[in-house]
């Protein structure tokens, strides 16, 4: 029996999509699930492990809801809670979570421990796990691993089997034979070799959704998506699969939940402009929930099609691909200059990654050297950029993946001096020509940053950095952005 204090979330049917390592398939299989299950009418809330922008994308793109990212390292078991309960409670409530894990189940931050892996998650979210094992040319061998899998960790609920890369009918049987023998754990489904499961690849990973459906075309686009839902439909037992999520024991309520609405005091709302196109299109969408929540007004713009800033208070740049959108950019000269001219009138601009690239002076794509990444799409070419920060983007001649953790070296617009984060970096590219005399924000004791371990360049109120913040992992993020919103549409008000 419930608490009355039980959310109505933690009884909702979830499950965990894993798999014995990267590139096993989890993700198009994940993505074939939900859309098999959006096409018998359920409600599906997406998540997905670890701070990945990317496959999220697909995920909402498929059911309609706003993917969100759950990461054991960043966040605490109560913030895992929080934006597990709030997705699920998000507009119509959802019916079903699936939840697609990274890398393989037990991979995490530490070699003895869990601490940010899908594992750890599985467990914080009493949650059955399907194991998705890239079976091509093993059998028997196949008995073994997931053997290993289930008893690594008897507190993590391997509760089926999906074989991912068969190449026969005869090499199915074997392999179902041998698991279901050995470990006990039942196959739910079976799904063959087909090129047609492949979505593109980039430096990063895959293209995000949103570039896809441009690159391919709406019509092409939606046949690749519905492609994969037919293999699904076809090799996996789509009712085991929901027999399975709805196994999960209930879970409690989270506590002083970061998305919680500030009472509304009569001060109006602050309008924040966050950039959104084919080019910056990385955000958590807590994020953006978060700073709604703190009393901003969210107005979206595209730098690539748009030819003005709308009428804003502040300025949120996400991360994404500015250097494949790079003429496009260079060439809305009214754009650069609009924004350029906010930054130089105090307007607070908090530009990650992606978004720093874009406010440095110029970026450099396709230079050749060690460890460089080539792509056709990327001809060896400079473009101007809006210059609100010092600095020039050379692409490719670094590849940063990492969690990073800093302290916040002076008051700034994400919050107070000797405030603390932990946030990630996941980039292709450096900064070079910035001045001895520039000022950073950012100290880090773990990452890379931009320059000698400091992140957070600074110029008046604009801020960029190649740290990523989840606003549930720092909660001073909205509540910040917000108040500096806030205080320059009164100083505007008052000139």
């Amino acid at each position: 029996m419930l608490s009355d204090s039980q959310p109505v979330a933690g009884n909702i049917p979830r499950i965990l999509i894993s798999a014995d390592r990267s590139s096993s398939g989890k993700t198009t299989i994940s993505m074939g699930l939900m859309a098999a299950l959006v096409s018998r009418g359920y409600k599906v809330q997406p998540f997905k492990v670890a701070l990945d922008y990317i496959d999220p994308s697909y995920h909402t793109e498929i059911t309609g809801r706003f993917c969100r990212n759950l990461d054991g390292y960043l966040m605490d078991e109560n913030g895992i809670l929080d934006v597990y309960t709030h997705a699920c409670e998000a507009g119509d409530r959802a019916d079903i979570a699936i939840i697609e894990g990274v890398r393989g189940l037990y991979e995490g931050f530490e070699s003895l421990s869990d601490l940010g892996s899908t594992a750890q998650i599985a467990k914080i979210l009493k949650c059955p796990v399907i194991l998705v094992i890239n079976a091509r040319s093993i059998t028997r061998s196949s008995a073994a691993l997931v053997n290993g899998y289930k008893n690594f960790d008897p507190d993590v609920e391997i509760a089926g089997v999906i074989l991912n890369n068969i190449g026969s009918r005869r090499h199915a049987e074997k392999a179902r034979e041998a698991i279901e023998y050995y470990t006990g754990v039942p196959i739910i489904g079976i799904v063959p070799r087909d090129p047609s499961m492949q979505i593109s690849m980039r430096h990063l990973g895959l293209i995000p959704a949103p570039e896809g459906r441009k690159r391919f075309g709406d019509e092409s686009f939606g046949a690749r998506l519905h492609g994969i839902e037919e293999i699904i439909n076809t090799g996996i037992d789509v009712d085991r699969f929901l027999e399975i999520a709805k196994s999960a024991k209930p879970l409690k309520s989270p506590e002083n939940s970061a998305f919680t609405p500030v009472p509304n005091s009569g001060v109006s709302r602050p309008k924040i402009g966050v950039a959104l196109d084919e080019a910056f299109n990385f955000y958590y969408r807590d994020n953006l929930d978060l700073l709604e929540l703190a009393g901003a007004e969210i107005v979206y713009f595209s730098p690539v099609k748009d030819t003005s800033l709308p009428e804003i208070d502040g300025l949120y740049i996400g991360g994404g691909y500015p250097e494949l959108f790079a003429a496009e950019l260079e060439a809305n000269e009214s754009m650069r200059q609009d924004i350029k001219r906010a930054s130089a009138a105090g307007m607070p601009i908090y530009a990650e990654c992606g978004g720093l690239m874009y406010l440095t002076e110029k970026i450099s794509t396709g230079v050749p050297g060690e460890g460089t990444y080539h792509d056709a799409s990327m001809p060896e070419s400079t473009y101007s950029m809006v210059g609100a920060l010092p600095g020039h983007t050379i692409m490719g001649q670094t590849r940063v993946v990492s969690y990073n953790i800093g302290t916040l070296s002076k008051d700034c617009i994400l919050g107070r001096k000797g405030n603390s984060f932990k946030g990630h970096e996941f980039h292709h590219s450096e900064i070079v020509e910035i001045p001895e005399d520039a000022e950073f924000a950012i100290t880090l004791s773990r990452g890379t940053g931009i320059k000698n371990y400091r992140d957070g360049l600074i110029s008046g109120n604009t801020l960029g950095s190649y740290a990523h913040l989840h606003g549930v992992a720092y909660r001073d993020l909205a509540d910040s952005l917000v108040e500096a919103a806030r205080k320059f549409r009164e100083s505007r008000a008052l000139s």
